[in-house]
């Protein structure tokens, strides 16, 4: 414990810089003073939600997932967990850390059943695009018809931002997580391409890409084209404080 506090300290002598926007993807490098070389996390967040999915390198093995509501103000950063892969139980409760900024990286801090935890993010990028936003579908359309639901405490969420993507089916009442997958994107033209860096549910199918087309009606995403099984699919997607938060 404390070489990890020293570590935290040395930070500080390369200065700091003010807080930014967390909107956006970022990539975890260092916890508790060793380098990530063997996992990859990336944490997305957008519109008062983040999510990350992590995986291991040597074989895109799917190792966790989690996410949730969150907020920051003046170096106080707290998380609500959604869904949480590793333990379940957490589903519902809220965490309090500290966050500053070190060279333009997120140090996420805090003391955790007496032992001091220490994340180093950096930023992979804040870009954004008609698709940026944090969804919840809401609609399907089969045989020209659309169908229509209200997401309650069991629904799908997908989160966009900095050119990442990440879906997740789970029921927030139960703790029951169903499955996520993610990686990159790009939206452009109506063209929407997911490029899968890491799926709960089938490690080979990391490196696929799928290509859909995509169109925003009255601020909705509209998103058509072929699963990843091959099947036609057309979805609806709303943002997510119109299509469950305000049904709350």
């Amino acid at each position: 414990m404390k070489a990890t506090i020293l570590f935290f300290v040395a930070l500080f002598f390369f200065g700091c810089v003010d807080a930014q926007s967390l909107d956006g993807a970022w990539k975890l490098t260092h916890q508790n003073g060793q380098e990530l070389k063997d996992m990859e996390y990336i944490k997305i967040y957008q519109d008062n939600y983040f999510a990350f999915g992590a995986k291991r390198i040597s074989d895109n093995h799917f190792v966790s997932a989690g996410g949730g509501p969150f907020s920051y103000n003046d170096g106080e950063y707290i998380e609500t967990m959604d869904f949480l892969t590793l333990d379940p139980s957490q589903v519902g409760t809220s965490n309090n850390y500290t966050l500053d900024w070190v060279n333009e990286k997120m140090v996420i801090s805090a003391e955790i059943n007496g032992k001091m935890l220490v994340e180093i993010w950096e930023k992979v990028s804040d870009e954004k695009d008609a698709l940026t936003g944090n969804w919840v579908i809401t609609g399907r359309k089969r045989d020209d018809e659309i169908s229509r639901s209200t997401p309650g405490a069991r629904r799908t969420v997908k989160i966009l931002s900095g050119g990442r993507f990440q879906w997740i089916a789970f029921n927030s009442e139960t703790k029951e997580f169903s499955g996520t997958g993610g990686g990159t994107y790009t939206a452009k033209d109506g063209k929407y391409i997911e490029n899968i860096t890491f799926f709960s549910r089938d490690d080979s199918r990391v490196g696929a890409s799928l290509d859909f087309n995509y169109e925003v009606i009255d601020g909705e995403w509209h998103h058509s084209g072929l699963s990843s099984k091959g099947d036609p699919i057309y979805e609806i997607w709303t943002n997510y404080s119109d299509g469950y938060l305000k049904n709350l």
